[in-house]
């Protein structure tokens, strides 16, 4: 697997100085300027001067506005140097880390694993972190980047096996939460701090993604039919109760199926057939001929 890229940007002018054994080359060749002085007198002092500048220069340390480093005397822990410039003594001291103290990204997946429910998932994920304590993270832990990579990684393998892949495709900012805690907790001895992390996909094999959309589809027939079977009921309740409404009150129930009748027959060129028998009970004959007889003095009056 790829770890990713942790090469930094340096300026072009880059101050901060050679390893120790450089500087012993530079008190070495001190000493022999030295002797080159008891031969030749001013060539030798030009010689000591421009390694005294070269040592001087070499000790001249710049650090960026957003790094610390870390400043080893014989080996041991001295102090954390920067932003802007400090010195560093040739040789006795040295600059063991440059440490980064912006919120740094770190991509990471989990590819073919399990879920809860046995299901191989592929997950992409982003981390978001800083470091806020620069010595834990120069001597707790060596390469803190990709250590915090494998910790991430791990924990979101971790974080898939305990949930299932409902609750992964519907709760996702859970499951966000849970992943931050447990790479917080990982990475809390080594100085830094997770500010958040984000799965960005979650993908699942093909014939899967197939059975689920058949499955929704089915689903969603299953509801659509019985919502059409509960509006049915309703209507029917609503029938019954006008029924009854109009059992002993045969007026009303004539008035409602002119009404009926009146809906149907006032649209141009609409036509209705009714029995006789309802003709003859409700007087319907009256009711059409006026009606005709509206339609045709309409006209004229316009």
């Amino acid at each position: 697997m790829r770890l990713p890229n942790q090469n930094v940007n340096l300026p072009i002018f880059d101050f901060r100085g050679p390893s120790p054994l450089s500087m012993l080359l530079g008190f070495i060749f001190l000493l022999a300027g030295g002797l080159i002085w008891f031969i030749t007198g001013w060539l030798g002092w030009i010689i000591i001067g421009v390694i005294l500048a070269l040592l001087v220069g070499y000790g001249v340390k710049v650090a960026n506005q957003w790094e610390k480093a870390v400043i080893l005397r014989l080996g041991k822990f001295s102090h954390l140097a920067g932003p802007g410039m400090f010195f560093v003594i040739p040789i006795i001291d040295s600059v063991s880390n440059w440490i980064d103290h912006r919120t740094i990204t770190t991509t990471f997946k989990a590819e073919q694993t399990l879920t809860k429910d046995t299901v191989p998932v592929d997950v992409d994920a982003v981390l978001f972190w800083t470091v806020v304590d620069a010595k834990k993270a120069s001597l707790e832990v060596a390469q803190y980047r990709d250590a915090i990579f494998w910790a991430a990684q791990t924990a979101l393998r971790d974080v898939i096996g305990r949930t299932n892949l409902a609750e992964m495709l519907s709760d996702r900012e859970r499951i966000d939460r849970e992943l931050k805690e447990v790479i917080d907790r990982r990475t809390e001895p080594w100085g830094i701090v997770v500010n958040a992390v984000e799965i960005r996909d979650v993908v699942l094999p093909s014939g899967l993604q197939d059975a689920m959309s058949r499955e929704a589809q089915a689903e969603r027939e299953r509801r659509a039919r019985i919502i059409l079977g509960t509006a049915e009921t309703e209507i029917a309740a609503k029938f019954s109760e006008a029924a009854k409404s109009y059992e002993n009150n045969p007026v009303a129930l004539h008035l409602r199926a002119m009404n009926i009748l009146y809906e149907g027959i006032k649209e141009k060129g609409a036509m209705v057939i009714v029995p006789s028998s309802i003709v003859e009970t409700m007087g319907l004959g009256a009711v059409s001929g006026l009606t005709s007889l509206a339609s045709t003095v309409k006209p004229s009056n316009d």
